[in-house]
């Protein structure tokens, strides 16, 4: 499934208090529409008799806290539509899906518990570091290292990236995320895959004039980092990539373009470290809950840090960037510039 979070576009909304969009809802992709996963059970119990076991949430962090017993509510609910035609289904006169065209695709997981983003591409590292005249810490090898970065400030695609005020250094970096669906603790590398829900598009945005700064005094990344992730558009559940996968890793193309021009190209299959990897060294000693989030890190060319300005300047306001990933869908954001009235409200989508 592509499971995506959305509103009823050319509606005023703002983020609530929990980061959830106010008035979101959660559906998934059927070719070009969007079904409503409450609407389509409701469909499903009245015109197909098919039981309700446990009312489906309408946010996707309480999707993922349902466990097993939601995943495999939705799943019947899916099976019920599968093979309609998503226009033609009606609840009490009310359509229960809607095209593309009519929704603004919000965050898929708006409101992470909490956001991890590793360092898993060699490529990336070394090339990064060789361009500040740094060899390679052998360190780096012996686990895969991540860092927090803010759970408060993810961004969906289209939405605007607002250039921090102190930076004139702004990048992008092309990631794969992973979603934690179930809870746990202490997991062996073997059984990681039973706890990734899914995946999708991450976009680390870094502003490398402040990151230099405060990775001097030995602690962050920090405000290098805080204000925006974007990820979308959609989390792609594990099963709709099965035929991509190798192993504990997955043959998946990755692009970045700016203002159509393509600066960035990689794979996942190319991870130094895997996502069970990953999983294993963030859950140990550390319970991970669902609705966790864990970034990859950069693919090998995937920012401009690791380009050089030569190939392509930093980012400016009016810049649009789209990140690729096979499979996942396209995610599009444009820098914005900061304006005077700033910071002084909630977020608005």
């Amino acid at each position: 499934m592509k499971l995506v979070t959305y509103i009823i576009k050319d509606t005023e909304l703002t983020v609530s208090t929990f980061g959830e969009p106010a008035g979101g809802r959660v559906g998934w992709i059927e070719g070009d529409y969007v079904v409503d996963i409450g609407f389509a059970q409701e469909w499903a119990a009245l015109e197909q008799g098919v039981p309700i076991s446990r009312v489906l949430p309408l946010s996707m962090r309480e999707l993922l806290e349902a466990g097993e017993e939601g995943m495999s509510e939705l799943s019947r609910t899916v099976d019920a539509v599968s093979g309609r035609d998503p226009a033609a289904l009606k609840v009490e006169g009310e359509p229960v899906a809607l095209s593309l065209a009519e929704v603004r695709l919000a965050a898929p997981l708006p409101n992470p518990r909490s956001f991890r983003d590793f360092y898993a591409f060699e490529q990336h590292v070394k090339t990064a570091r060789a361009r500040r005249g740094l060899d390679m810490v052998p360190e780096w090898y012996e686990f895969p290292a991540f860092y927090f970065s803010n759970p408060h400030s993810i961004l969906g695609p289209d939405e605007e990236v607002v250039r921090p005020r102190d930076t004139r250094a702004l990048d992008y970096e092309l990631e794969i995320a992973c979603v934690i669906g179930r809870e746990g603790r202490d997991i062996p590398a073997e059984k990681a895959g039973d706890y990734i829900i899914g995946f999708m598009i991450l976009n680390d945005w870094s502003a490398r004039d402040l990151q230099a700064r405060e990775m001097k005094v030995g602690l962050g990344p920090a405000k290098g980092k805080d204000f925006a992730t974007s990820v979308g558009p959609w989390l792609v559940t594990k099963d709709e990539l099965e035929s991509r996968r190798q192993n504990d890793r997955w043959d998946l193309t990755m692009t970045a373009r700016v203002n159509g021009r393509e600066l960035s190209r990689g794979n996942t299959v190319d991870l130094t470290f895997s996502f069970a990897d990953m999983v294993e060294r963030a859950s140990r000693d550390c319970t991970l809950y669902p609705g966790d989030l864990i970034g990859s890190g950069t693919v090998g060319t995937g920012c401009i840090l690791e380009l050089g300005t030569k190939v392509h300047p930093w980012l400016e306001p009016g810049d649009t960037v789209e990140l690729s990933i096979d499979g996942l869908g396209v995610l599009r954001n444009r820098v914005a510039e900061r304006s005077p009235a700033a910071g002084l409200g909630k977020k608005t989508i």
